[in-house]
């Protein structure tokens, strides 16, 4: 009998209205907690392609640029470096780039690279993570009596030839990565997408 003067459309009324205040209320609290799972404006850039001018780079000569925190060498060959290449198949662990991880599919040829003179390459030694050097110079090495140009690791000694690919019996057990490139025009290679992706 005591409830008689409650008036239940009132009830309702503020039954809802609080029903509709908690959720936009819930709403709002949800937008900062779902935006902090989104990368923050210098994760995306860490990990964003890179746009490199390679119409400079002199035959021989190397650049290095950074891409998700890697360097990644960017060098230019010469038709002598080209021509060497295939004459080391005998003396490489992976000659024709087998392992699928060290390169995407266009880079799956005597080059490693989109264009024969110029190779991109994540300067990272596969064997324990050091940056090996860029050695372009062609003849006897302290620590190779044939070096045809390439790269050596000076912490453990390995060596990879100017396509990136490794020697034999040295401690780096896969040829160097290639990452995703292409080329938007002629000047310019943009590490991080490939010519799939670009398309």
């Amino acid at each position: 009998m005591a409830n008689q003067g409650v008036n239940q459309g009132r009830r309702r009324f503020l039954t809802a209205s609080t029903a509709v205040v908690g959720a936009v209320g819930a709403g709002f609290a949800a937008v900062p907690f779902i935006q902090s799972w989104w990368p923050s404006a210098r994760a995306e850039a860490a990990g964003a392609p890179v746009r490199t001018d390679v119409s400079k780079l002199e035959p021989g000569q190397k650049m290095t640029v950074e891409w998700r925190g890697k360097p990644v060498f960017v060098f230019r060959r010469t038709q002598e470096m080209l021509e060497l290449l295939p004459k080391q198949d005998p003396r490489l662990r992976d000659p024709n780039s087998d392992v699928e991880s060290q390169q995407p599919a266009f880079a799956k040829n005597g080059y490693r690279s989109i264009k024969p003179e110029i190779m991109v390459l994540v300067a990272i030694c596969t064997h324990l993570g050091c940056v090996p050097e860029y050695v372009p110079e062609i003849g006897p090495q302290p620590y190779d009596e044939e070096w045809a140009g390439g790269l050596y690791c000076p912490c453990h000694k390995s060596r990879f030839d100017l396509a990136g690919r490794v020697y034999q019996g040295v401690p780096a057990p896969t040829n160097l990565v290639v990452p995703p490139y292409h080329f938007p025009d002629d000047n310019h290679v943009l590490i991080g997408v490939g010519p799939k992706e670009a398309a």
